[in-house]
């Protein structure tokens, strides 16, 4: 079990609307996330895992693709990453066959999901099972309504903490039934900084939080 990753402080306000350039985010430090990492991939670990976290308030959401590589392909979600406070769950969609413990989750009103793109994530989690999403929200919205032009993970860490994360596995094989070490870690760091990041646009006050029930 890793060592759980430090606090990460927030830069100044005023430094968030401040556009940076691809060198100037290339030439900060790359931050992960070091905490433990639980990844399910069988149908008796699916209960478990979301009764730990039920007892969240608010998770870092984000999913992974098989990448493709020719039009009109497409792929539903190999991954759904999940980050609480101090754990990660990594749920390998494309080995599991039940999905009532995580529809409870996507309809629960007391844990709040947030992620870039998380509406379309939710599209296509609905593909894979049924359920009606709630207390979603998207840190992209968010963003944009700080006045900040630029929305993925990757440019809004660099903003708010001044590092960097890597995308490096990101077009790697997610469909994969055995994951590779720096894929795991790439999917719960995705997470993980999501949850950040909303935590700190939250606690500058803005009215993109104001009817949040969070």
């Amino acid at each position: 079990m890793l060592e759980k990753t430090t606090s990460v402080t927030p830069r100044l306000v005023a430094d968030h609307c401040k556009k940076l350039t691809k060198d100037e985010i290339n030439s900060l430090p790359i931050r992960r996330w070091e905490g433990p990492i639980h990844l399910v991939r069988d149908d008796n670990q699916v209960a478990l895992a979301v009764d730990r976290l039920k007892n969240e308030t608010l998770l870092g959401f984000d999913t992974e693709t098989k990448p493709v590589f020719r039009k009109g392909i497409s792929h539903l979600p190999s991954l759904l990453q999940l980050a609480g406070e101090e754990l990660v769950y990594l749920f390998q969609l494309n080995r599991l066959t039940h999905f009532a413990p995580l529809q409870e989750l996507m309809e629960d009103h007391h844990v709040a999901k947030v992620g870039v793109g998380i509406a379309q994530d939710m599209d296509q989690l609905r593909a894979i099972f049924s359920f009606n999403p709630v207390q979603c929200h998207d840190l992209g919205d968010m963003a944009r309504a700080m006045g900040i032009e630029s929305h993925g993970l990757r440019t809004m860490a660099a903003r708010f903490f001044n590092f960097r994360i890597s995308k490096r596995a990101q077009c790697s094989n997610w469909d994969s039934p055995v994951l590779k070490p720096f894929q795991i870690t790439y999917a719960a760091t995705d997470a993980w900084i999501s949850r950040e990041i909303f935590l700190a646009m939250r606690g500058e006050g803005s009215r993109a939080f104001d009817k949040l029930a969070i």
